[in-house]
């Protein structure tokens, strides 16, 4: 048997663990850059994904709010009577429309929709009524939303008004 002795001398061993600090010292710096480089990815794609959730909401939102003036909108001129902007023959409105009263932050425009010399038959319901025309009007309602009102939204509405005629094209 040989005898093998141990070299109790720490002054060996002292520069090894010396060196051994310091590589540990750089994989430590090492994944501490690459976990702060995923941590700064996954916060940039995070405030990304609430951008875009944030826009989606305003956009339902501003879309729910249309809907409702539209419907203002219409109500208001039936409630009208005879003074309604729906009851206006074809010549009463100018080319291109003309501006309704803004209502909720919103612009609303009416343009004729009768372009020939013949009224338009009304749309079907169940069956067909001789002599009965419809003065066919559009009316445009545009609302901005957004940040800095950078964006609009309109919602373009027929609207068939039913009037007396011998002069239908149907």
């Amino acid at each position: 048997m040989k005898n093998f002795s141990i070299n109790r001398n720490r002054n060996n061993s002292v520069p090894n663990i010396r060196k051994q600090q310091g590589i540990v010292l750089i994989i430590a710096l090492i994944m501490v850059v690459a976990v702060t480089g995923i941590a700064v990815t996954l916060m940039n794609s995070s405030s990304v994904d609430i951008k875009i959730t944030n826009s989606a909401q305003e956009r339902e939102t501003a879309e729910n709010s249309l809907i409702g003036t539209v419907q203002k909108v219409i109500a208001n001129e039936a409630a009208a009577g005879g003074n309604s902007a729906f009851l206006m023959k074809a010549s009463e409105i100018p080319e291109g429309g003309f501006g309704m009263d803004d209502m909720d932050g919103a612009s609303n425009t009416m343009t004729n929709l009768n372009n020939g010399a013949l009224d338009l038959p009304c749309p079907r319901k169940f069956n067909f009524t001789a002599g009965v025309s419809c003065n066919m009007v559009q009316v445009d309602t545009t609302i901005t939303y957004g940040t800095k009102s950078k964006h609009t939204l309109t919602i373009s509405t027929g609207v068939a008004q039913e009037m007396a005629s011998l002069n239908t094209g149907g």
